[in-house]
């Protein structure tokens, strides 16, 4: 009887189920267990399965740039790195806000990794999350264009909690990526958030968009009650990099 629940449970993929019971009764504990409490614990572990599975499509559809956690941060005092802030942001209320987040500062200091980081722990919490180098998504969305497919990726964005855009400003926009750009923002506005990492200060964004008034349309909707973060300090990677060449 009990092979045949537990092939049945894995056809029905009841697969916290059947590892949880198959366990039980490798063991020989389940005896030790009431039928209610059996019960509570095979519904716990298909709970906690299922969770768990969820979370990990989360994480492989964002296509994140790195695999970070904000555990692993660095909180040096010439990063300009604020601990509380950070764990503020890790609770994701800013998304349950429909809250921005600027991150700026020279390459190499660890923009990138920070969205990253907060993107994981979006995921974790149950958000959609999207990650995007900036200039290759305008490209792509460019190409969607003549294909036909630009409405269904620009509704894909839209349909994210948390839109990750990262290395934005390396290129400035033409005519086709503002008007894009002009799109995803006013369809995400008061409704999801954004993280997006600069080089470029948050002042020079102006220049970077191009055409004023459009420039000040987005950056009215992107930067209003946004959250910053300004990094400081050397090139993470240039330290790696020093520390690297000193051992050999």
């Amino acid at each position: 009887m009990n092979a045949t629940t537990l092939e049945k449970m894995r056809k029905m993929k009841f697969f916290g189920m059947h590892r949880a019971l198959k366990i039980s009764l490798e063991s020989g504990k389940q005896e030790d267990y009431t039928p209610d409490e059996m019960i509570a614990q095979l519904i716990e572990a298909e709970w906690d399965d299922r969770q768990n599975r969820s979370i990990e499509r989360q994480i492989t559809n964002a296509r994140f740039r790195y695999k970070a956690a904000i555990e692993e941060l660095h909180y040096h005092t010439d990063r300009n790195i604020d601990r509380n802030q950070m764990m503020r942001f890790a609770d994701c209320s800013f998304i349950a806000k429909h809250e921005n987040i600027l991150i700026t500062g020279s390459t190499g200091i660890g923009k990138s990794y920070i969205a990253s980081a907060l993107g994981y722990q979006a995921c974790a919490q149950g958000y959609k999350v999207m990650y995007h180098n900036t200039a290759k998504l305008f490209g792509k969305l460019k190409m969607s264009k003549a294909d036909g497919s630009y409405i269904r990726d620009v509704a894909k964005i839209e349909r994210q909690n948390l839109l990750i855009l990262d290395d934005f400003g390396i290129q400035p926009f033409d005519t086709q990526s503002r008007a894009a750009l002009m799109e995803i923002i006013e369809d995400r506005h008061g409704k999801s958030s954004i993280i997006i990492t600069s080089q470029v200060p948050v002042s020079k964004w102006h220049e970077v968009i191009g055409e004023k008034t459009v420039a000040d349309a987005i950056l009215d909707r992107i930067i209003h009650e946004a959250h910053r973060l300004e990094l400081k300090g050397e090139s993470l990677r240039k330290k790696q990099l020093n520390n690297s060449e000193l051992l050999n």
